[in-house]
């Protein structure tokens, strides 16, 4: 999870096939009216996003049981939208990983990025929306994506 750009649909993927699981980007479950109200600049709402939540955990339960690993790229800034998205599950079946980095590392990446729905002028209002909590382990992305992975898989082990 993490602010636009930060990484979670690269990682997310390779993650996914180091733990032999499968892996969704979030992005691809948004509806087109979400996609072209972020293309216009314009954030979303919460009664934008909580449908888009509804379609991620029916994907999370369609899935439940035929992977041994579920990996979804999705920003879940907010708690309260990482506790919609965990439902009934309990903390150790579903972790939150947050991929973070300056203002700067991100934006500079974002304005390399071509052919992505969400624009650059996102960022600081998704950056205000992050939501720090304590069941998050942390990555800085100010590293190569492979060393992403192992620091994710390294903490998930030692988290069990």
């Amino acid at each position: 999870m993490g602010v636009c750009g930060c990484g979670k649909s690269l990682v997310g993927a390779r993650l996914a096939a180091v733990l032999n699981g499968v892996f969704d980007d979030g992005d691809d479950f948004h509806p087109a009216a979400n996609k072209a109200k972020m293309a216009s600049g314009t954030p979303l709402a919460d009664a934008d996003r909580w449908p888009w939540f509804d379609v991620l955990r029916a994907r999370m339960q369609e899935l439940r049981g035929k992977t041994p690993v579920h990996v979804i790229g999705c920003s879940a800034l907010k708690k309260s939208y990482r506790d919609y998205l965990r439902g009934t599950d309990e903390p150790e079946n579903m972790r939150f990983v947050l991929l973070e980095g300056t203002r700067e590392l991100i934006a500079a990446r974002l304005a390399a990025r071509k052919g992505h729905f969400m624009p650059p002028a996102l960022l600081d209002s998704q950056l205000a929306t992050l939501e720090l909590s304590d069941d998050l382990l942390r990555v800085s992305i100010d590293q190569e994506p492979d060393a992403i992975v192992r620091e994710i898989v390294e903490k998930l082990h030692g988290a069990a």
